[in-house]
């Protein structure tokens, strides 16, 4: 298990899976281990993934200040990371919230940055929020499956602010709900840092003007990939988001959810492999 030291002294981990040119992946959650990424659905047959373990997530180390797991802040974390991998430019895939930090530090060291594939990104960097219309609107086509009663009063109240967050309606961040998905979402927990979580999109964290003045001089090639079923972000925050960018393509996997890997594995990894061929 690699560890290399964050500016601040934080001791860091990253894991490798597979062979090939390094990929670099940020997890999101936020603040959730990248175990949860796995291989990315095969992803390691094509490029060697390094998955970064954000401070006082996985294996990486608890920070002094924890006003340092903020998202504009753990930039100086990634970029710690290129150096450790003595890396001119990097490739970086990001899912999540973890795409608001590639955004950050693509506006921050553009001349860095390869390439870069936001998945099912949270565009939260750009001032960009999944609404409860969004989230509602991608639940209700999915009536007819069987858990759809027990779970969507509950979600559409949760949404609303009237009620608090419940595992039943899970089902509604996959696009299957079977084995792999429950076991997927039962981890979550035990892999999330709430406190770093709290922090990590707090007061000055994002800039959205600066930030889009700054992502439209990055000329690398981005991939902004969407679920079909996932309400944070639709597919219509998504290509939103991708117009921040000048090099941008934008694609949908249907029949996805938040995580595009474990509902079809092969799908995602020919889209995201052959982007980054």
């Amino acid at each position: 298990m690699p560890i290399f030291r964050a500016p601040d002294g934080t001791r860091l981990t990253y894991h490798l899976r597979g062979e090939g040119e390094p990929l670099v992946v940020l997890p999101g959650g936020p603040m959730r281990a990248s175990a949860y990424l796995g291989n990315l659905g095969g992803l390691d047959a094509h490029r060697e993934l390094v998955l970064l373990d954000l401070r006082g997530t996985g294996e990486s180390e608890l920070p002094a200040d924890p006003r340092t797991y903020r998202c504009d802040r753990l930039v100086d974390d990634v970029e710690a990371l290129r150096l450790q991998l003595r890396l001119e430019r990097m490739d970086v895939l990001a899912h999540s919230a973890g795409g608001s930090l590639a955004m950050l530090y693509a506006a921050r060291h553009p001349q860095r940055l390869g390439r870069l594939a936001l998945i099912t990104a949270t565009p939260w960097a750009l001032g960009m929020r999944a609404t409860a219309g969004d989230r509602l609107a991608a639940a209700r086509p999915r009536a007819s499956e069987p858990w759809f009663a027990d779970a969507f009063p509950p979600f559409e109240a949760w949404l609303e602010g009237k009620g608090d967050f419940d595992p039943v309606f899970l089902p509604f961040f996959y696009g299957r709900w079977d084995d792999t998905a429950r076991a997927h979402a039962d981890r979550e927990e035990a892999e999330t840092n709430d406190d770093a979580a709290e922090v990590y999109g707090a007061d000055g964290a994002y800039e959205p003007d600066a930030t889009r003045g700054a992502l439209a001089r990055v000329r690398t090639p981005v991939l902004v990939l969407a679920g079909g079923v996932d309400g944070g972000p639709s597919p219509a925050l998504a290509r939103q988001a991708a117009q921040a960018f000048p090099a941008a393509e934008f694609a949908v996997q249907p029949g996805a959810g938040h995580y595009p890997w474990l509902d079809d594995p092969d799908r995602f990894v020919r889209r995201v492999a052959g982007f980054f061929a």
